[in-house]
């Protein structure tokens, strides 16, 4: 019987499988993609946490992996990271202290 380990301890064993789809997906044309933003694809979209699985079914999931669901993943990334961003440039915007700041400068 094969071992079942969390896919977190797994993956030191499956580098080259990470990077012979990262090679796949460049051969696509999808030169950006990366080793770490697959793995998280798989961690998030595919796995939907760090499970149990044997070293058979993580290579396979890996393989299996299609560009549509990497893309929706990246796609889902970057609405989430610019809407981080938004709110950080409004919670910099509206902090009391740049209000203070700007009450100066209409004073001068």
């Amino acid at each position: 019987m094969e071992e079942e380990k969390t896919v977190v301890e797994w993956k030191k064993w499956i580098e080259p499988v990470l990077q012979s789809k990262v090679e796949e997906f460049h051969m696509m044309g999808y030169e950006k993609a990366r080793k770490e933003e697959i793995w998280n694809c798989l961690i998030h979209k595919v796995w939907k946490g760090k499970p149990n699985k044997r070293l058979y079914e993580i290579v396979q999931d890996i393989f299996h992996l299609s560009v549509g669901t990497y893309m929706a993943y990246l796609t889902v990334q970057a609405y989430q990271n610019d809407d981080l961003l938004a709110s950080i440039e409004a919670l910099r915007y509206n902090y009391p202290e740049n209000e203070s700041e700007e009450k100066a400068e209409m004073y001068d």
